[in-house]
């Protein structure tokens, strides 16, 4: 089973932010790499009710199914691989398959037949190392909608918030709650769902 602990931190962005933070770290064109997250969960959404979210991310032909879920402030994260033909089912609907995911999943009182398909994000993302920890700059496409973050990975849950805090100050960016991409993917898909 792989696992670890998430120490990220994130803020959305202007598109003119955006705009300024790849020219200010001389980011090209092709450092941006395309990622796609497949999102899953029951329809009543019972793994967003344990602040747990389930993801396939396909990136460079691989595929990975992932559950994140809150562990104090920071996210753990249970990985496992999948091939391509598993996660072809996973989208026609079959169940997902045994495994590190599936057992976490069942630990939570929740029926793995009843996880199903709820739509896809994709993400063109340039990283770089920045201050002992790793600056992600995110393009994200979901439902008709585009929208941009910064995130900072760290080892060091003080040293990350303290690094990013000044980051932002410094580049004069306003700190905004950022919500994760599948709980923005998720309330874009309730707004649709009401028009």
């Amino acid at each position: 089973m792989s696992q670890e602990i998430e120490i990220e931190f994130k803020n959305l962005l202007t598109h003119d932010e955006f705009l300024r933070l790849i020219h200010e770290f001389a980011i090209n064109k092709d450092d941006f790499k395309k990622q796609t997250n497949y999102y899953f969960d029951t329809e009543n959404f019972q793994l967003k009710e344990h602040k747990s979210a389930l993801r396939v991310r396909m990136k460079n032909d691989a595929y990975t199914l992932t559950l994140k879920q809150q562990f104090e402030e920071h996210i753990l994260e249970t990985h496992q691989a999948l091939s391509k033909e598993i996660f072809a089912c996973l989208l026609e609907g079959k169940v997902l398959p045994d495994g590190a995911v599936s057992d976490v999943i069942k630990n939570l009182d929740i029926k793995v037949s009843q996880i199903t398909y709820l739509g896809e994000l994709t993400t063109f993302r340039a990283e770089f190392p920045y201050k002992d920890g790793l600056l992600v700059l995110d393009e994200n496409h979901y439902l008709g909608k585009i929208d941009y973050e910064i995130e900072y990975e760290s080892a060091d849950y003080k040293i990350g918030l303290k690094n990013f805090e000044e980051l932002l100050a410094d580049k004069q960016i306003p700190d905004r709650v950022t919500e994760s991409k599948i709980a923005r993917f998720f309330s874009e898909s309730n707004r649709n769902t009401k028009r």
